[in-house]
């Protein structure tokens, strides 16, 4: 072991995912992912499942990722956690688990902004991964199941929001659009399956309006779900004929939706490094779009490794890395915010 270097263990509980990962000096060493299957059968994420899973696999989880970076917990400096937001059950085991090794080791304890550290996760990588990290100040298109944000990044520890969705989120979209479709759970990455093989100009649906650069997507929502009744009233097979072409132009409408906030925040910011993140960013669709669109438009376009656009414990240890150079630490009082102001 370096003496010189900081090794750090991120824990993240916010919902279904138990994940762990080590980091040495920002660099990743392991990252370890639970997912949780039990959810599958009642179509959607239910909290008192979700925790009592996370109670089942935090330390198998945590062992991994110690056994994978091949160090043991006595060589830890810090322990990260994520305190919020996200399902307040989740997050307490989470941040129980992370208390009482942060205090048995006698070690700091870090606590996160889960979609601060989805930022961040564009400079999450292994030493023998070769990325372009981006410049500051650039800006983040953050778009997970409970969260869309436009964040100017001025420094590590310095962001700012500069619009946000004012109802539900574009994850939430695809989501629930999916299960309209009849699509199993996880619905948002087989209508991204689907949408491939469709025509994404088939079907046309609206845009909701949303004051300058804020979102707004319940309002799609309620407008698929209005125009799946009134074709299947008309033909009893019209979801089963046009299921990829369905898919596609939902997905189109999603997409040009975030594609022109950003770039609303580009023409007000001047700003033209640019970045994605949130688990939305594993959409084949947006990461293509959001990629021709750098081409044509001379942006400097960076897209995290799959493994760290869903959550994942890398992202809260390369954040953590960034806290602990300026000793930001918070005491054992801490506790999980379910709301966790940006």
């Amino acid at each position: 072991m370096n003496k010189s270097s900081v090794y750090i263990l991120g824990i993240e509980s916010s919902c279904d995912d138990t994940a762990a990962a080590v980091s040495r000096d920002g660099i990743i060493l392991s990252n370890v992912v639970n997912t949780q299957i039990v959810h599958a059968q009642y179509g959607g994420v239910v909290p008192e499942l979700a925790s009592r899973a996370h109670q089942q696999q935090i330390i198998p989880v945590v062992e991994a990722a110690l056994r994978d970076a091949k160090i043991s917990k006595s060589e830890l400096n810090a322990i990260a956690f994520t305190r919020g937001p996200g399902l307040i059950g989740s997050l307490l085991v989470g941040t129980s688990f992370s208390k009482s090794l942060a205090l048995a080791l006698k070690i700091p304890l870090i606590e996160v902004n889960h979609m601060q550290a989805h930022v961040i996760a564009n400079f999450a990588h292994r030493a023998d991964q070769i990325i372009t990290q981006p410049k500051f100040p650039f800006i983040c298109l953050t778009v997970s199941g409970g969260h869309t944000q436009l964040v100017q990044v001025d420094g590590f520890l310095e962001m700012k929001i500069l619009g946000q969705t004012i109802d539900d989120a574009a994850g939430e979209a695809f989501d629930k659009v999916a299960k309209m479709l009849g699509l199993p759970y996880p619905g948002g990455p087989m209508l991204d399956k689907l949408a491939a093989e469709g025509d994404p100009l088939s079907f046309k649906f609206p845009h909701p309006h949303a004051p300058e650069l804020d979102f707004s997507f319940s309002g799609l929502k309620t407008a698929v779900l209005y125009f799946l009744q009134k074709e299947k009233a008309k033909n009893p097979t019209f979801l089963t004929d046009e299921l990829s072409n369905i898919c596609a132009s939902v997905q189109h409408t999603i997409i040009a939706i975030l594609i022109g906030k950003l770039k609303l925040a580009i023409d007000k910011t001047g700003i033209k490094e640019i970045a994605l993140a949130g688990g939305v960013s594993a959409n084949s669709g947006l990461r293509n779009k959001l990629a021709s669109e750098g081409i044509k438009n001379s942006w400097n376009v960076h897209i995290p490794a799959m493994e760290y656009c869903t959550d994942n414990g890398g992202m809260i240890a390369v954040f953590a890395y960034h806290k602990y150079l300026q000793k930001d630490f918070c005491t054992q009082e801490i506790t999980p915010l379910s709301r966790f102001p940006f």
